[in-house]
């Protein structure tokens, strides 16, 4: 692909990306009323807010509750997310709706930051609050093409499979952490060496998050300034959290309500309080925020009371006492003295960015490590600063346009992922078939290969029994398991073992049989593209509550479903704190002693839509530390063969059980009369 068809190609996938979640957005804000909305959890009605003053970062922050003081009903609105504030009487899309990012979180309010004070009505009664799409990540995406087009030939070659990466000599290293295995180390080492980018491939439980520290903790020691990124917040918390325990002076830039609190002390926003120019900043913020306040005294300089005048006009106006255009005099002072009040206020938000950006400034320019998401990097407070080498962890959950981002910031590049897991979430399904659901980790390594690639190829997470299948199915047989994990089992965290004979708690991996039993169809609820399986989250429930009797913590189980519907079928019907219940896709990256899975396709045509992706697969049998626990139709499901094989598998080592073997009132029908209790 040449240099202005690739940029071409992909603006346009980001485009239709772009425009299809503004699309459900907004259309779901349109079709649904906002009590549907609420019912959601995509949306909160009948809110008010209270001034919380300024926050971090000269943010306004405002406090909103129920009108009644009740507690928030159960919504998917979190800390970071960007939410639509409307006005009452007004549908959100309205023009006086009001964007803002969600600080905090109690179980009785949402704190909000403001960029600008917000106008009165947010303190009024009845306001709504709507989830809502930030556009801004899709505006960097864009200029990070366009920018693409502006690099070095030889680069842009190299990025597009013209001409080959190259390596300087393989250096000698004393490593910082001891414990890191051979692969690891191959890793470390290679990245060091890379002239151009090098992948290091991190199947699941591998510690590529480790490596990544190791490399650039490396790369600090030889006096560079390093660039960390990933997609989501989590992993770059996790990379700032692991860097400030080694000593590094690591600034991580971000909206503070995307910071875990206890790394907020490395948040930018956090540090520049205690540069000398901030005191100083804040203070001409806040007599700012005092002239607005003032400014409403005064008359508005709107077109009825303006009729085609200037500012200039206005003011000489003013100043001689005179009248025009039928305007009364006092109208006329009364613009005169609001327009004053809006240029000393424009003065002073000027001087306070000033003075900020001289404090930034010397923050950036003194951290070893700078650590971001990979939007965040476009930021105009990363204009202009260049590195030697950024390091990009969670490189395959990202799109190949939300990498360019940090790409485009440094001169080498490190990237860390495993692109046998899920891959970039993309809704549109145009820009999905154009290829932007694979990630630029993906199409590196299917052109250049083990050239520029290091697998890490020992795991610490899985017993070696439940590590077999996806060793075998997706990396190779190149895994093998730690000494000290290969072995453990659901044995060791409870007194008894035959509290769990019930699901042979000698054997780490179980695979559940439901086929021939019309009591474990699945179904479709109206109006949803969504599956669910009432026969399995009853098996879930009734197999997670003898855990818990048992004595395994429920911090130490999670329950897992492809689809959001038997996900929110299986939290009604299990409501047990500390345990998770969440989506495959949501719970890539996580890990737990034992693991439910509930697979919920069984029907007569063998059709298991999307679980026909087997990355979905490899990510739901590879989240479990000691126990793996899988619930589905063999007949479904062996109609693709990657299953087929594993059901197998779990034959051939005694994990294989039919629904009545679980000895617990479920019944097959062919077999008995019973009903499921």
């Amino acid at each position: 692909m040449e240099v202005e068809e690739y940029v071409e190609h992909f603006s346009a996938l980001v485009e239709l990306e772009r425009e299809e979640q503004m699309r459900l957005h907004e259309a779901e804000m349109q079709r649904l009323s906002g009590r549907e909305r609420e019912e959601k959890g995509r949306a909160l009605l009948n809110m008010r807010g209270k001034s919380q003053g300024l926050g971090l970062g000269g943010k306004y922050m405002v406090r909103f509750t129920k009108q009644n003081r009740t507690e928030l009903p159960e919504n998917e609105i979190e800390v970071g997310d960007l939410v639509l504030v409307s006005k009452p009487g007004t549908v959100p899309w309205a023009e006086s709706s009001q964007t803002g990012t969600v600080a905090e979180k109690t179980g009785y309010s949402i704190l909000v930051a403001f960029d600008d004070m917000p106008p009165g009505f947010v303190f009024r009664k009845g306001i709504r609050i709507d989830l809502f799409v930030n556009d801004i990540t899709f505006q960097r995406m864009l200029e990070a093409l366009k920018r693409f087009k502006r690099l070095p030939r030889k680069r842009k070659d190299k990025l597009l499979g013209k001409s080959e990466p190259e390596f300087d000599a393989i250096p000698t290293v004393d490593f910082f952490n001891d414990s890191l295995n051979a692969s690891q180390r191959e890793a470390v080492r290679k990245s060091l060496a890379t002239r151009d980018f090098l992948l290091i491939h991190g199947p699941p439980g591998t510690g590529k998050t480790i490596t990544c520290v190791e490399v650039i903790t490396q790369l600090v020691s030889r006096g560079y300034r390093v660039l960390a990124a990933a997609d989501s917040n989590v992993a770059v918390d996790n990379l700032v959290e692991r860097l400030d325990r080694l000593g590094l002076n690591v600034v991580r830039i971000g909206h503070p309500a995307r910071v875990i609190p206890a790394l907020r002390r490395r948040s930018l926003d956090y540090l520049v309080q205690h540069e000398r120019e901030y005191t100083g900043a804040q203070a001409l913020r806040e007599r700012a925020y005092s002239i607005k306040e003032r400014m409403r005294e005064f008359t508005l300089p709107e077109m009825r009371w303006r009729r085609g005048l200037s500012d200039d006009e206005i003011a000489k106006l003013a100043e001689e006492g005179r009248t025009t255009r039928g305007i009364p005099k006092e109208k006329i002072a009364g613009m005169k003295r609001w327009i004053d009040l809006k240029h000393e206020i424009d003065r002073l938000f000027r001087d306070a960015r000033a003075l900020e950006e001289r404090a930034v400034s010397r923050i950036l320019k003194n951290a070893q490590v700078i650590c971001v998401t990979n939007s965040t990097a476009g930021s105009e407070l990363l204009r202009g600063e260049k590195f030697e080498f950024a390091v990009i962890d969670e490189a395959t959950q990202s799109t190949e346009p939300s990498t360019l981002i940090p790409l485009l910031k440094a001169k080498r590049i490190i990237m860390a992922g495993d692109h046998k897991q899920l891959p970039p979430t993309v809704l549109n399904e145009e820009a999905m078939r154009g290829g932007l659901s694979r990630s630029l980790f993906e199409r590196l390594i299917e052109l250049y290969g083990d050239r520029i690639r290091v697998m890490l190829e020992v795991q610490y997470r899985m017993n070696e029994e439940i590590a077999e299948f996806p060793n075998r199915e997706f990396y190779d047989g190149k895994l093998r398991a730690a000494e000290h994990v290969k072995r453990r089992t659901i044995a060791d965290l409870v007194p008894s073992l035959s509290s769990l004979a019930f699901i042979r708690a000698d054997k780490p991996l179980i695979f559940i049989d439901t086929a021939d039993s019309g009591l474990f169809a699945e179904r479709k609820r109206w109006g949803s593209t969504s599956r669910e399986n009432e026969g399995e989250a009853r098996v879930v429930k009734a197999i997670a509550e003898r855990l818990l009797d048992a004595g395994i913590r429920a911090e130490d189980i999670a329950v897992i479903s492809p689809y959001e519907d038997q996900v929110s079928l299986i939290r009604m019907l299990l409501e047990v704190e500390g345990l998770e219940i969440k989506t495959v896709d949501g719970f890539q990256g996580r890990e737990k002693e034992v693991v439910i899975v509930s697979f919920v396709r069984s029907n007569r045509t063998g059709d298991i839509g999307f679980l026909s992706d087997l990355r979905r697969l490899n990510v739901s049998i590879t989240r479990a530390k000691r126990k793996l626990i899988l619930i589905g139709n063999s007949r479904t499901l062996e109609h693709e063969a990657c299953y087929r094989r594993l059901i197998a598998l779990a034959k051939s080592r005694s994990g294989y059980m039919e629904i009545e073997d679980l000895g617990m009132g479920f019944r097959n029908p062919e077999r008995s009369k019973d009903q499921l209790r």
